[in-house]
């Protein structure tokens, strides 16, 4: 199956997180903000993905911030929020920005991160609150390059369960992709517990048992 990578306009995140009903960090710059219930209450949170004010070598460094709302007075309060799940703002390669959005949907919390240059490449992960601790429970990732392959790995932190598959690719002259060979394998890796404190602290690295290929977290 043919991999296709959307690099989406970021002019939209931010023209969307214009209004936002929180006070915030000085100098701090708002990207992206999304409703949604993400501790099973009926009551939607409000995250806002910022730009900080510190620098990396990849960088701004950003942040996540989650509010609840207060109530009747429907004040939104600080409930958790996190720089270590979120890449610096020239990550994405040739592209610059790898962020491209985040959403809520069924108390899940998903954020998509993309790059591109010849090579291409898309990483999605999936968060929800659950031990007080918002936890990493899904991770897919894609990459490759067009005319020759792509490869994704889907990982369901919960039950360990990861699907690797790798398309091989050729083009004729017209630059009409074919798939030529397709590799897949599902085997587990159980035991890795991630969450907003701890996401990027230490890279971890996987291996598919047969045919060798390697991903990282």
């Amino acid at each position: 199956m043919k991999k296709i990578f959307f690099l989406l306009l970021l002019t939209s995140s931010y023209g969307k997180a214009q209004d936002t009903p929180v006070p915030l960090p000085q100098n701090y710059e708002i990207i992206d903000q999304t409703e949604g219930d993400l501790d099973r209450d009926g009551i939607a949170e409000l995250a806002i993905i910022l730009n900080t004010t510190d620098s990396s070598e990849n960088g701004l460094v950003r942040e996540i911030r989650i509010f609840k709302s207060s109530g009747e007075t429907h004040k939104w309060i600080l409930w958790k929020k996190s720089t270590d799940v979120l890449m610096a703002s020239d990550e994405g390669g040739m592209m610059g920005d790898p962020y491209q959005e985040t959403t809520i949907k069924n108390n899940v919390l998903t954020i998509h991160h993309s790059g591109s240059s010849s090579w291409k490449w898309d990483n999605t992960d999936r968060y929800r609150f659950q031990n007080n601790e918002f936890e990493l429970i899904g991770y897919t990732t894609e990459y490759g390059k067009p005319c020759e392959y792509f490869t994704s790995f889907d990982f369901n932190l919960s039950t360990g369960k990861i699907v690797y598959e790798k398309n091989y690719e050729t083009c004729d002259e017209d630059g009409n992709e074919t798939t030529s060979k397709t590799e897949t394998e599902t085997f587990v890796k159980k035991g890795i517990k991630l969450n907003f404190n701890n996401r990027r602290n230490t890279e971890i690295k996987i291996v598919a048992p047969k045919y060798n290929e390697e991903f990282y977290l």
